[in-house]
């Protein structure tokens, strides 16, 4: 089994930044397309973000491009989301995930190990 552990979240003012930091040990980081969602109270698990493998290629969703920048260090095993100009509708638990397979997926179903969260409060 594959650990993912997210750090990074908290209590931020409208505006604020944030940067969330998602560790996976072990050897493999580099052969996993790493992934950002994000879930919110009575919503469903949405994509924010994601890279391939090496980090060259990079996925927004709509509502985030311009504010989050996601990258990645395969030397230090870890993946980061920048998430800047934060909104109170950015309120959420942030999950990274790493898929095996596919790159820059939209869908949950696509990754193979997911973290335990990290919560963003954004107050106005």
């Amino acid at each position: 089994q594959v650990q993912l552990v997210e750090s990074g979240g908290g209590l931020v003012q409208a505006g604020g930044s944030l940067r969330l930091s998602c560790a996976v040990p072990g050897r493999t980081f580099s052969s996993y397309a790493m992934g950002w969602f994000r879930q919110a109270p009575g919503k469903e698990r949405e994509f924010v973000a994601a890279n391939s493998w090496s980090g060259g290629s990079t996925y927004y969703a709509d509502f985030v491009k311009g504010r989050f920048a996601i990258s990645r260090d395969n030397a230090k095993n870890t993946v980061y989301l920048q998430m800047n100009s934060l909104k109170p509708e950015d309120t959420a638990v942030y999950y990274c995930a790493a898929s095996i397979v596919y790159s820059g997926s939209y869908y949950l179903d696509d990754y193979d190990y997911w973290g335990q969260g990290t919560q963003v409060t954004v107050s106005s």
